[in-house]
């Protein structure tokens, strides 16, 4: 973390320090009380609940000091405050700050799907020429992104961080704070329609991390993506680099051939060089995240070897795509971490051809789809039964429309079952499931699918 003195922390934040010593060392930062750590400077934001409410807690538990935009009563004698006008402001102007007076290339990443993943990727393969600091998590909104920033350190001569966003603008202020070196979109695709409308709204907000560019700074484009490929064309200045397995883009998969449970064999094209590559991930998705972490480092002068061995190296996270083979033969992959109709047509399509005695989908709810949901759900079970799914598992009121669709495609009615909630399904799963199954989980984060992929794991035991 960056350990600030309090006085430098109220002039970067235009604040006024109040009680306590100007020389105090704030050794981290945090916005939830249960989380603050001895040295701490607290942060009361206002997001949902007023974070005045908690301060004497984070008090209690250590904290060098706060930083509000009211009085608050019943604190220690000397407890140090920092009066600011917006406290989620004086946030993102302290992580400005930080970014402002460290010298870090920042590469940031959007994207309707993928970015989590992206960002782990691009975080990996930069190691191999960086000390990288890297968002937490999915740490990707306008309180997240400020918390990852602070903690850089001076050791750190990069900074891997995600930028998410639900509404046109929001990215344009995450870039304000991190403007950065490297913009990579990994595609544009129908997620928060709920609140942007259509695709071409979805396409101009994520454009905004472009438009949030460093002079001289690159993007690195899905090439795949006609969105981008069309907003592009607009681009004035700078440079920019297209990914995907288009045959005539700067960096993508030359010869890429499926190698079973071992993932993808492929040449990594990079520029005028190809160089041998495996990704150890079993849809396409990944492999076109792969893609723009490499971009990302070929952009910032990472050589080619480099970048491909780290590539090969990269592993799945929990919940996000990787898979284990349990006792009775059973395969359980791990996709809970969340679904989009491009992520889940993936799946379901480039799992359907590894070997499996039955292949079975336990799918959840997608959301965030907008008026377009049912659509979207009824394509998913024309895709499942196209695909020669054996079983399917709805969960949610949303994925009837995929079980309905799944059964008009003439997969057998007696083998599909949709379920009201992901606890539900889990204590169904047992009369479901035989040995030498194929099992793919995969839900949006609020339907809480990974509670039925622990539970195949429980009936199955790790062999």
């Amino acid at each position: 973390m960056a350990a600030l003195r309090l006085d430098r922390i109220a002039a970067a934040t235009g604040g006024t320090l109040f009680g306590g010593d100007g020389a105090t060392i704030a050794s981290g930062y945090a916005i939830d009380s249960r989380l603050v750590r001895t040295g701490d400077l607290f942060f009361a934001v206002v997001a949902g609940r007023d974070g005045h409410e908690y301060v004497t807690d984070a008090a209690a538990r250590g904290a060098s000091g706060a930083v509000v935009s009211r009085a608050v009563e019943g604190l220690p004698s000397g407890f140090a405050l920092i009066r600011v006008a917006d406290t989620v402001r004086a946030l993102q102007d302290l992580a400005r700050s930080i970014l402002a007076e460290n010298p870090v290339k920042v590469a940031a990443v959007t994207g309707s799907v993928g970015k989590t993943t992206t960002k782990e990727f691009m975080a990996a393969v930069l190691a191999r020429r960086f000390d990288v600091l890297k968002s937490e998590g999915n740490f990707n909104n306008h309180l997240g992104l400020a918390l990852s920033i602070l903690g850089l350190e001076p050791h750190h001569t990069a900074a891997v961080l995600e930028m998410g966003m639900r509404a046109a603008g929001e990215i344009r202020t995450l870039a304000s704070i991190a403007p950065p070196d490297v913009a990579v979109i990994t595609n544009v695709q129908p997620v928060h329609l709920e609140s942007l409308g259509t695709l071409e709204a979805v396409a101009a907000a994520k454009w905004e991390l472009v438009e949030g560019l460093k002079p001289g700074g690159a993007a690195i484009l899905n090439g795949d993506d006609s969105r981008l490929v069309r907003l592009a064309a607009g681009r004035k200045g700078g440079r920019t680099v297209f990914f995907g397995r288009g045959p005539h883009l700067e960096v993508g998969a030359e010869n890429a051939i499926r190698l079973g449970f071992e993932g993808f064999g492929f040449s990594l094209r990079l520029g005028r060089r190809a160089v041998p590559c495996r990704l150890a991930f079993l849809t396409e998705g990944y492999l076109a995240d792969a893609l723009a972490a490499s971009a990302a480092a070929y952009a910032l002068d990472i050589p080619a070897e480099e970048i491909a061995a780290a590539v090969s190296s990269l592993r799945p996270a929990p919940g996000r795509g990787g898979w284990i083979r349990l006792a009775g033969g059973v395969v359980l992959v791990d996709d809970s971490y969340n679904s989009s109709p491009a992520a889940l047509a993936a799946a379901l399509r480039g799992l359907a051809g590894l070997p499996a005695a039955r292949r079975v989908a336990v799918i959840g709810d997608m959301l965030e789809l907008g008026p377009g949901e049912d659509a979207f759900h009824a394509e998913a079970g024309r895709i499942a039964a196209a695909a020669g799914w054996d079983v399917l598992l709805t969960i949610g009121p949303r994925s009837l429309r995929t079980a309905e669709a799944a059964r008009t495609a003439g997969l057998d009615p007696a083998a599909i079952r949709s379920f009201a909630s992901s606890e539900e399904a889990a204590e169904a799963l047992e009369r479901w499931l035989r040995p030498g199954d194929l099992v793919l989980v995969k839900g949006s984060r609020g339907m809480r699918t990974e509670i039925a992929a622990a539970r195949i794991e429980h009936l199955f035991k790790e062999a």
